[in-house]
């Protein structure tokens, strides 16, 4: 079983930072994929960065983060990190740590296994 913790968020302004961090309990997490989801106000939750496990080489960002937003992981701490810089308006939402035990499809967040209760992140213009 694995348990996600994310801290982090809060409320900043536009073109400041945040680090985003998600701690996960159960040994089996460092062989997961980890993927960052969020969900704006009245929107669905949608996709923003996954790393694969094993190795920790990125998969990939959704476009309006690239260049902006970094993940990573610590596999040490057994800890997934997001990185966001610059961040704009549009970024605001409660963010989503996910683990899944498989990497197809990680843009979607119907292949992940597992959720934290997510950290909310607001940014005002």
């Amino acid at each position: 079983q694995v348990q996600l913790v994310e801290s982090g968020g809060g409320l900043v302004q536009a073109g400041d930072s945040l680090r985003l961090v998600c701690a996960a309990s159960g040994r089996s997490f460092s062989s997961y994929t980890a993927g960052w989801f969020r969900q704006p106000p009245g929107k669905y939750r949608e996709f923003v960065a996954a790393i694969i496990g094993g190795g920790g080489a990125v998969l990939d960002y959704t476009d309006s983060v690239k260049g902006r937003f970094t993940i990573s992981r610590d596999f040490a701490k057994n800890t997934v990190y997001l990185q966001m810089n610059n961040l704009k308006p549009e970024d605001t939402g409660v963010y989503y740590c996910a683990g899944a035990k498989l990497y197809y499809n990680y843009r979607r967040a119907f292949s992940y296994d597992y959720w934290g209760q997510g950290t909310q992140v607001t940014v005002s213009s």
